[in-house]
């Protein structure tokens, strides 16, 4: 494991060990998309972790898919990340705003203008959301006209300029877990038969020209990828072309000279060790499942370069800390996981030292 606590750079960014937040939904905005009260403190508690990817923000009002989640298209969006970028900051960390568009994996209950969601084609994930009236069944998605489409782009290009103007080091473009851009890559999900869908080529292009807008925006060195190959998640099949297509993806991504890829890892070793071979800048790989003893074993291989660590370091704000001296970590709150006001679940979780006070005073 000593790997693990070595420095490394990663764009602009001299990162103190090979640990990362991954990015966590906890719809803990307000109404209109501005970051809670509590969210500084949030993030600026995990900072320790040195690389922050932040929960799913959405770059626009056909973006929004869940209650509560917080966007970066407006002033008052801006001014709210603006708090937590400084407090991160003021700890010593990172932190890149993570640009989530969650395409048909919505509910007009659920978004501002309360308008149907919006797809590459218009077929339903055939799985329910959650909204004020309880669960509902996501209804079938309104196809985007080529018109629509560049309408997105900008509107990515748009939120990766906010997001700097808040003061985040850079974004990270979702491009994973049953999403928009997800959407376009899978197989059932896109159904098009113009330039955005049919061959491999097509269906990756909606995410190539995502990723070249941004970059455009605001500097490859500020900008990363995430995707999941394989993941079921939003009703989503890759296909028999699965492999394939996102080698081509990454490939493209590549000569992009992206500051990292973020790969959602579920299981193919064949297709992570390509992606290794094809992908030449800073590799992020969750490793779904994995045992706390297994944290550094794609480092001490050499398949990545950092390890984005989720609920363990939602539960554990000195996960860091923690890791090291071996100290028992907190279990998480499911139950609060996405739901809430105020600091349960939230920035309540105790920190080692607090744990040891705590035992010491009960003895």
């Amino acid at each position: 494991m000593s790997k693990l606590w070595t420095k490394t750079k990663i764009g602009k960014m001299e990162l103190p060990h090979r640990l990362a937040m991954a990015p966590m939904t906890r719809s803990r905005a307000e109404e209109d998309g501005t970051p809670g009260e509590l969210s500084s403190l949030y993030y600026a508690q995990r900072a320790s972790m040195g690389l922050i990817i932040s929960e799913g923000t959405q770059p626009s009002d056909d973006g929004q898919g869940y209650l509560n989640s917080p966007g970066i298209y407006t002033e008052k969006q801006i001014e709210g990340w603006n708090k937590i970028t400084n407090a991160v900051h003021k700890a010593d960390g990172y932190i890149f705003i993570q640009l989530m568009h969650v395409g048909r994996m919505s509910h007009p209950d659920n978004t501002p203008h309360h308008r149907q969601p919006v797809a590459p084609s218009a077929i339903a994930p055939g799985v329910e959301m959650f909204t004020a009236k309880g669960m509902q069944d996501i209804p079938v998605p309104r196809e985007l006209s080529k018109e629509d489409i560049q309408t997105t782009i900008a509107d990515f290009r748009k939120a990766a300029a906010a997001a700097i103007k808040a003061g985040a080091d850079g974004v990270e473009i979702h491009g994973a877990n049953g999403y928009l851009i997800n959407q376009f890559l899978g197989e059932n999900s896109n159904t098009r038969t113009d330039e955005y869908g049919g061959s491999i080529e097509n269906r990756s292009r909606f995410a190539i020209e995502v990723a070249k807008a941004i970059i455009e925006e605001i500097g490859a060195e500020r900008t990363g990828f995430r995707i999941s190959p394989g993941t079921p998640l939003g009703g989503i099949q890759d296909g028999e072309q699965g492999p394939e297509l996102y080698l081509h993806l990454v490939k493209e991504l590549a000569q992009l000279d992206l500051a990292y890829l973020h790969v959602m890892h579920l299981g193919n070793e064949k297709l992570l060790q390509d992606i290794r071979t094809s992908w030449t800048n800073a590799l992020l790989v969750n490793r779904a499942g994995r045992a706390i003893d297994d944290i550094s074993v794609d480092i001490d291989s050499g398949t990545a370069d950092l390890v984005p660590v989720g609920v363990w370091s939602l539960a554990n704000p000195d996960f860091v800390e923690r890791l090291k001296v071996g100290f028992p970590l907190n279990e998480v709150d499911r139950n609060t996981l996405y739901a809430g006001t105020g600091s349960k679940g939230y920035t309540d979780y105790p920190t080692m030292d607090e744990v040891k006070a705590q035992k010491q005073y009960q003895q």
